[in-house]
């Protein structure tokens, strides 16, 4: 993986105003509306010793995509995450019409962040981050781009170049479980 995009010419893919839903996990493989792949990631990727299990599955009469798995400190670990490129090819999409993201979760009741990556986020640590609270029946967030907090950078949040957006369970021991039947924008 480069760490430093700020050389590569830059596409950008840009939603119609009649077109948020970004994924609505109506696919029997994990392709989103978008035509990219959800994926699951550990903090084993860099010597952690946490996991995670991702996969499609009903909960509570919805389709939906499900993490779960334990969340582990040790070996300075401490993190699984699902996460969606939102252009294909290492490109980026303009939500810049939309005040923020719809997402329609299901969980155990602990807190889980959600993780938006710009091109200006070059290292594996840095992204723009918000937390939410889970509620075992379905519940629709709506969370403004504007309450995002930009972590281990100093770039404010460009909605117009986002690549990349995580559903983490992160920082401390437990055992997560978390699922997403719908991302949209609003």
């Amino acid at each position: 993986m480069r760490e430093d995009w700020s050389t590569d010419v830059e596409r950008v893919f840009t939603l119609t105003t009649d077109a948020p839903v970004l994924d609505d996990l109506s696919r029997d493989d994990p392709v989103s509306k978008l035509g990219t792949t959800w994926a699951g990631y550990s903090d084993r990727v860099m010597g952690g010793v946490s996991r995670e299990l991702l996969g499609l599955t009903e909960i509570h009469g919805r389709r939906c995509l499900r993490l779960s798995g334990d969340v582990r400190l040790e070996n300075n670990g401490g993190f699984i995450q699902m996460s969606l490129d939102l252009a294909p090819d290492g490109g980026t999409l303009d939500v810049s019409a939309y005040r923020g993201l719809s997402m329609d979760v299901s969980g155990n009741g602990e807190r889980y962040g959600v993780h938006l990556r710009t091109p200006d986020c070059v290292r594996p640590w840095q992204s723009y981050r918000e937390t939410f609270l889970t509620k075992r029946e379905w519940t629709t967030l709506r969370i403004p781009f504007s309450t995002f907090q930009p972590h281990r950078l100093s770039a404010p949040l460009d909605t117009t170049r986002l690549r990349r957006l995580g559903l983490v369970a992160i920082g401390r021991k437990f055992h997560a479980d978390l699922s997403v039947a719908t991302v949209a924008l609003f």
